[in-house]
């Protein structure tokens, strides 16, 4: 990982970046001015709109801010962090950032594609989400990535019948298992069952 920018730790500089995502976003609410709204913010440095700021435009104009206006924090006003949170910790660690100060905002899901029939509440709260994104970037800490063993083996918990065949589908990869019941036997409710539909043999 790269050295982190020499900045004072107690002075933040933050930068926030919202996204157009094309029509999904800037569709419903105009991202400029959820832009204006966050650089009136405490600790905002530097706000700006984009078409996209997964692309590799986006990712550019992100590490070249951080730069530029010596950032010490990130906030991206874009989509859910299951689609793009790698992507921009990777764009920020590729600028000297700790990857873990940047933090998203999610004005699609959350906001856009959820309350698009409503235009003003769905910008009132995307500026919401940025201003809560920018509130909690501003706490945040660099963190260092570690690695911790991992023991292959799996503890299954309750020999019903969804015990019994997660536990036979880890053995199957080779996974020592090990299935704990607190009854005398497995089985569960099934083994209660003397006939079972379609074939009304007996469960065990």
């Amino acid at each position: 990982m790269s050295e982190a920018l020499d900045i004072p730790e107690e002075e933040l500089r933050i930068g926030v970046y919202v996204c157009h995502c094309g029509s999904n976003i800037a569709g419903v609410i105009p991202p400029k001015e959820v832009a204006e709204f966050a650089a009136t913010l405490p600790g905002v440095v530097h706000a700006t709109d984009t078409l996209y700021a997964c692309a590799d435009s986006g990712q550019s104009l992100i590490k070249e801010d951080i730069k530029k206006y010596k950032l010490n924090r990130v906030v991206v006003s874009a989509c859910s962090v299951r689609m793009h949170e790698p992507t921009f910790r990777g764009a920020v660690a590729e600028a000297g950032l700790n990857p873990f100060l940047m933090e998203m905002a999610n004005i699609r899901e959350q906001c856009t594609w959820a309350h698009g029939h409503d235009p003003d509440g769905a910008l009132k709260k995307a500026k919401d989400l940025t201003a809560a994104a920018v509130a909690k970037v501003s706490f945040l800490q660099p963190l260092d990535m570690i690695r911790v063993p991992v023991s292959k083996r799996a503890l299954v918990i309750g020999g019903g019948v969804a015990g019994i065949s997660a536990a036979l589908d880890l053995a199957e990869q080779n996974i020592p298992v090990t299935l704990v019941e607190k009854e005398p036997t497995i089985g569960g409710v099934m083994a209660q069952l003397n006939k079972t539909f379609p074939t009304m043999d007996c469960s065990i």
